[in-house]
């Protein structure tokens, strides 16, 4: 049963450095209108990189949104014209200190598409080499490494709450068999 929304208008409401929010009216079956809040947001990659040791780099860093520390799968925007490889391995090393020589591509998701059109490429890194974190100014992250068992009862117990994180370990777990 499929019910395409037909965009009547569009009305942008704010342009942002990482977001835009618009408003359309759309004409549903019926010749029904109601209106669309939806936040525009680039891209985005998530890397879950593997030491040689089999432990997953994780991060640390507080998310002013929800007013916490989460523990997190590395990530980061796509930039304009990026491939999502090349932005994987770039916030890879730019957030942990790592570059990974083996990257590849599995899978794809919507974080939340109810309101939201933003996309995140996940991918895993292998055969990591240490080189040195370069963050923002405005970024404190801490890096650590964790066994996938270790990060699976931190999703079981609450400590992990991270949407694309626990995608992430979840889809590698059912991958890796």
């Amino acid at each position: 049963m499929s019910q395409i929304e037909r965009t009547m208008s569009s009305q942008s409401i704010y342009e942002g450095r990482i977001l835009n929010l618009r408003v359309d009216t759309v004409e549903m079956e019926g010749k029904k209108y109601t209106k669309r809040e939806i936040v525009e947001h680039d891209p985005a990659v998530c890397i879950l990189a593997l030491t040689d040791e089999g432990k997953i780099l994780m991060v640390r860093q507080f998310r002013k949104p929800v007013d916490q520390e989460l523990f997190e799968l590395p990530a980061g925007l796509v930039e304009v014209d990026e491939e999502p490889v090349k932005a994987a391995l770039r916030e890879l090393e730019e957030e942990t200190g790592y570059y990974a020589k083996k990257c590849e591509y599995i899978g794809e998701f919507f974080t939340s598409p109810g309101f939201c059109n933003e996309k995140i490429y996940l991918f895993l890194a292998e055969d990591l080499e240490k080189k040195e974190q370069k963050l923002d100014d405005f970024e404190n992250i801490a890096v650590e490494e964790i066994t996938l068992d270790e990060a699976l009862k931190q999703i079981k117990f609450g400590d992990i709450v991270d949407a694309k994180t626990i995608i992430g370990l979840l889809l590698y777990k059912n991958l890796r068999g």
